[in-house]
């Protein structure tokens, strides 16, 4: 299965009534269920790393929506960009190199805002309009879900 046809599968099953779905294709296995727990197999002697991940999202659900409500309660003015995926967010292209945007910068509409790790493949999430920084909602290396905001901006 391609990352595209993963991440369209992830945003159907977010809006769908599902609580739960599993696929299985050859030697590839995905399974998502609401609450954050995510399982991804790609084959049989991979199944050990897949299981340190599920740890990670599992735990997020306890802590990120009472974060998400502290932060999305107050705030009017601004547009949230969300996360298009379950992954792992970086600021920053390598630990030692600044992050791609800061609060208060100026954005145009293709450049970089950060990067999202899934399945050990980087994704670039590119600014889909011109925007400015108002807020950056997730730390650097920290476990995201699906549509989890990442950051507050103001359209330009």
């Amino acid at each position: 299965m391609k990352l595209d046809e993963i991440k369209e599968l992830m945003r159907l099953f977010g809006k769908s009534k599902l609580n739960r779905i599993q696929i299985k294709q050859k030697d590839f296995e995905i399974e998502m269920e609401k609450g954050g727990t995510v399982v991804v197999e790609t084959a049989p002697a991979a199944k050990a790393a897949p299981a340190v991940s599920t740890a990670a999202p599992a735990a997020v659900p306890a802590s990120a929506p009472t974060a998400e409500e502290k932060q999305s309660e107050p705030v009017a003015k601004g547009e949230l960009i969300t996360s298009p995926m379950v992954g792992t967010f970086y600021a920053a292209p390598s630990p030692d190199s600044p992050p791609f945007v800061k609060v208060g910068d100026i954005v145009r509409k293709g450049q970089t805002l950060c990067i999202l790790e899934a399945m050990k493949i980087m994704n670039e999430l590119e600014a889909e309009y011109d925007c400015k920084i108002l807020e950056i909602l997730v730390e650097d290396g920290e476990p995201v879900e699906y549509d989890k905001p990442l950051f507050r901006v103001e359209k330009l």
